[in-house]
């Protein structure tokens, strides 16, 4: 038993999760989380993405829709920096697969406002 994963949506569920963790060897890890971004949140993500790479020069230039992803991710996760090799600064963030249902609404919505400010139409299809 090196690996399992379980997801607790039933009693039955919670009572196989109690019992691996009883039958787990010493210096073992357990980690309780949130459950992921579902893929309906997934494939409204991408669009939306795509709408303003698509609409929007962003300080005269354009910015494909994962460099949007990060942008937007960056500013979810509370803007961290480091350093980078030529003097720069790099914004170092999480992965939006990683996202709760709860952050993936929260990521969704800072786009979304970010669209309205800048006068983006999420409804319009990318070229």
């Amino acid at each position: 038993m090196s690996r399992w994963q379980i997801t607790l949506w039933s009693d039955a569920a919670r009572k196989r999760a109690c019992e691996w963790i009883s039958k787990a060897p010493d210096g073992y890890r357990v980690t309780v989380q949130s459950e992921q971004r579902t893929k309906k949140q997934n494939d409204r993500q991408w669009p939306m993405l795509s709408a303003i790479s698509t609409q929007l020069v962003w300080h005269g230039q354009r910015y494909t829709p994962e460099q949007w992803r990060d942008y937007f991710m960056h500013q979810l996760s509370g803007g961290a920096f480091m350093p980078s090799e030529d003097g720069g600064m790099v914004p170092i963030g999480r992965s939006s697969s990683n996202l709760s249902k709860e952050e993936h609404c929260l990521f969704t919505d800072l786009i979304e406002a970010f669209a309205e400010r800048q006068g983006v139409d999420l409804m319009e299809k990318a070229a």
